[in-house]
């Protein structure tokens, strides 16, 4: 058993073909997905997938890349719209300092915002880091400061200082097809470092499609792929990677049942 904690099921490049995406990652032994939310103001098409499919959940948030656009929305819109039954996760939300889309002020202010709803909900925070270690590393100590809140640092791509971080502050981390890629070694190195309890898989379809797939659009069924990598660095079987992850699935996204 897996499940993709991390996916785009709204995204053009899935939502065309997405009977076919569900039937391969049925297939695959991919036996649940969250859809994750990167603009608030769309939440009504990410709810209508969660709904339709059992097996499918979803998040409330808004993107770094679009934190800029969506100042207009505080903690107490994302606490009532993530009361849904379907809506597991607040997120995602965080910095991104490579492509720099939105102001870092806006991004810093959307990621606190978030934070507020996490702390509020205690339903996990799902978080978007890139290029931007020390920041990150700086906020998630002043907000835990402040009190604990659930969080994933996902499609983890950063250095092992910020893992060590998180996982102090009783975060988790998840691991995406980047780690199949060949210059991965320094995530490779982190995803030997966490805890049994404490790390995911995921793919962030339609991107980053891991090896044998890279370059090709990717879905939730080549998460085996990052899980078979994952198990093949820790040193475990693929049964046991399925078996810890979706453990610690559920026990990060507690409002999620299984199917």
């Amino acid at each position: 058993m897996l499940i993709d904690s991390h996916c785009h099921l709204d995204f053009p490049e899935l939502a065309a073909g997405r009977a076919g995406v569900l039937a391969r990652a049925k297939a695959a032994g991919i036996d649940g997905m969250v859809t994750i939310s990167t603009r608030v103001k769309r939440f009504d098409e990410i709810i209508a997938i969660a709904e339709a499919h059992p097996e499918i959940w979803c998040s409330v948030g808004t993107h770094p890349h679009q934190a800029d656009e969506e100042l207009d929305i505080f903690p107490e819109d994302l606490i009532r719209l993530s009361a849904h039954p379907k809506c597991v996760a607040i997120g995602e939300a965080g910095l991104d300092y490579f492509y720099d889309n939105a102001p870092k002020a806006a991004q810093a202010e959307g990621l606190r915002r978030h934070i507020a709803a996490s702390r509020a909900t205690q339903l996990p925070l799902v978080i978007h880091s890139r290029q931007c270690d020390a920041d990150m590393a700086a906020i998630l100590r002043e907000e835990s400061g402040q009190g604990a809140f659930p969080f994933v640092l996902h499609c983890f791509t950063a250095g092992i200082e910020l893992a060590r971080t998180a996982l102090e502050l009783g975060g988790y981390i998840s691991f995406s097809g980047i780690i199949t890629f060949k210059n991965a070694e320094e995530i490779r190195d982190v995803a030997r470092l966490v805890p049994a309890d404490r790390y995911l898989v995921e793919t962030d379809a339609p991107y980053l499609a891991p090896i044998p797939h890279r370059g090709a659009k990717n879905e939730p069924s080549f998460v085996a792929h990052t899980a078979a990598k994952v198990a093949e660095v820790r040193g475990v079987s693929v049964e046991q990677v399925g078996e810890e992850t979706t453990t610690n699935f559920f026990r990060l996204f507690s409002k999620a049942t299984p199917v």
